[in-house]
């Protein structure tokens, strides 16, 4: 049984670079998605997540605004069988290292 101390993780820059068949996998709440998210990611939030609804990938690169959420995605998900990373400090990780943040219409969005 995988823990929150043997959590798999990549940095945010790491993340930005994913290939098509990764995904990025934003488990945050629909209004933290809607205020600014990466670009490409998908929203699944935790409180809907559901295997049914995992979307096609080779790796799941899971992120929500602290790195918390997303890892206890992470455990979940590989103590299930599927291939999941945490992006270490999520989004504000990402946004502090100046990666793009954008809403759903492409304008500049800020992490929440």
């Amino acid at each position: 049984m995988l823990d929150q101390t043997t959590i798999p993780e990549i940095t945010p820059v790491e993340a930005s670079a994913h290939t098509d068949r990764e995904v990025l996998l934003d488990v945050r709440e629909v209004d933290e998605w809607a205020a600014g998210h990466a670009p490409g990611s998908v929203n699944l939030p935790l409180s809907r997540l559901h295997p049914d609804r995992l979307p096609e990938a080779s790796r799941l690169l899971c992120v929500c605004r602290s790195g918390a959420r997303s890892g206890r995605v992470v455990a979940a998900l590989r103590n299930a069988g599927y291939e999941a990373v945490n992006v270490a400090g999520g989004m504000n990780a990402w946004q502090a290292d100046g990666l793009a943040v954008v809403r759903a219409d492409d304008r500049p969005g800020t992490v929440i």
